[in-house]
């Protein structure tokens, strides 16, 4: 890279972290900057495989239609490439099974959709698409270490090499997007400023995940299948779903709260099933894989809490400095939002520094404050829930939390037996409408009257879906 002093620096974007949102903001800002580097801890494979530094790859992902749309906008077609590469399209809810914590849903005509695929597909698809572009560079096996610049503008980052130096990467705007390890708080206090304001809610929610061969004839348009808990029942929480991706397999990922945990890593896969059996709410998918194959041994992580840092607060934000994806807000994997905002936040990247010009003062901090809407929004949906988990946060939920999730489930409960009101939930659960369209009077109007349909008390599949699972 040139140095520091040169003018060439200026028209440079580094990105911290070539994972999803990183490789999103890398597209975002190919067409401004004159060149973007994206630097990555890890040495990223060619073709689909894990890797050292992504270990959730092993556990389900979706991508719900409004972060669809947010790809689409910055690598058109790219939608069709997952598709082509194997990635399923399941409209919600018409592919979807779910039993909620009144009864199951019915499954309603197309509102939305979600994206599923390994992690390793989805992001193999993805990062081929944005290293096409001869803008982007890619600096793999690469360390951050910190931030050069000052408290009011950030001029590069330092980083080490695969050959173990240590050098300067000058740049007009560093994206941070390394993910739920971010360092960006310690690298702002060694600038010389104060500590962001943070906030934990951390449901103590444990994750198993295993994949499968679905039966012969599961292996082309089975439904997504999800087993909720009950949060007003005693005890921990269990749930699971099932997500049919990529080459006839599903991916199934088991979890409970404190007390309820789902098998470990060390555990066999016999106890897999007999957990998704015997410890959820209904057997469904206990019955759905004692007639498939496993392909894996069972992952199991613990890292599930919500944290989310409120930069855009600060008082003071260094010039040419953005922090974003699971760097600035992760949130409970549960509830599948994590892709959607990172390709939403790096749609609103690009058009503030559209809008305000590449260098202008401020845009970092006009960045952080826009990109807020979107996070925010998966963050209420997500600690919304999570907030009641015994231990969850030092005083417990608030007067709003309860309020607010009250009205919450009188919603689910008329979305069992009314499919506008399960639209309307649905326009918010897939990041594409903000959740004030569910204080809309027609919204009001039908949790207080509640389903207009009696609610199912068995699980809506058809004579083929009953079939593969041994019921018919």
């Amino acid at each position: 890279m040139s140095d520091r002093s040169s003018p060439e620096a200026l028209g440079v974007a580094v990105v911290l972290g070539g994972s999803h949102t990183g490789m999103l903001v890398a597209a975002a800002l190919a067409g401004l900057a004159e060149r973007v580097v994206v630097v990555e801890r890890d040495e990223l494979p060619v073709a689909p495989a894990p890797r050292k530094g992504l270990p959730q790859a092993r556990h389900a992902h979706m991508l719900w239609s409004g972060g669809v749309h947010a790809l689409e906008e910055l690598l058109p077609g790219a939608t069709g490439e997952l598709r082509a590469a194997g990635a399923r399209r399941a409209p919600v809810t018409t592919d979807m099974v779910v039993l909620s914590a009144h009864g199951w849903f019915r499954r309603w005509p197309e509102s939305h959709h979600v994206i599923l695929a390994g992690r390793d597909l989805l992001d193999a698809t993805l990062r081929a698409r944005v290293l096409a572009d001869e803008r982007v560079e890619l600096l793999d096996g690469t360390e951050a270490l910190g931030l050069a610049g000052t408290s009011e503008a950030v001029t590069g980052v330092r980083v080490r090499g695969r050959d173990g130096q240590e050098r300067v990467l000058d740049a007009g705007l560093v994206v941070d997007a390394s993910g739920r390890g971010s360092r960006a708080p310690r690298w702002l206090a060694d600038l010389g400023l104060p500590a962001p304001e943070q906030r934990e809610v951390d449901s103590g929610l444990a994750y198993a995940s295993r994949l499968y061969l679905a039966p012969e004839q599961a292996r082309d348009g089975f439904p997504v299948v999800n087993v909720q808990s009950d949060a007003r029942a005693e005890g921990p929480g269990r749930a699971g779903f099932l997500l049919p991706i990529e080459n006839g397999r599903w991916i199934v990922t088991l979890n409970g709260t404190r007390g309820g945990e789902p098998t470990s890593a060390n555990a066999s896969g016999d106890d897999f099933v007999r957990f998704a059996r015997e410890e959820l709410r209904h057997p469904l998918i206990g019955q759905l894989l004692a007639r498939a194959e496993p392909l894996s041994d069972v992952a199991f992580t613990r890292t599930t809490v919500n944290r989310r840092y409120f930069y855009e607060r600060m008082r003071a934000w260094p010039d040419n400095f953005t922090v974003l994806g699971d760097a600035l807000a992760a949130y409970n994997p549960v509830y599948g939002h994590g892709l959607a905002v990172g390709a939403q936040s790096a749609v609103i990247l690009r058009d503030v520094v559209r809008r305000y010009g590449w260098g202008a003062p401020g845009v970092s901090r006009r960045v952080q404050k826009a990109v807020a809407r979107p996070v925010g929004a998966a963050w209420d949906l997500a600690t919304g829930q999570d907030v009641f988990c015994p231990g969850a946060t030092e005083d417990g939920p608030t007067g709003r939390d309860r309020l607010v999730a009250a009205y919450v489930d009188r919603l689910m409960y008329a979305a069992t037996g009314n499919g506008r009101i399960a639209r309307r939930v649905t326009d918010v659960t897939s990041l594409e409408r903000r959740a004030e369209v569910l204080l809309a009077p027609s919204v009001l109007l039908g949790a207080l009257v509640g389903p207009l349909k009696p609610t199912l008390t068995e699980p809506p599949l058809t004579a083929e879906e009953l079939k593969v699972a041994g019921i018919q």
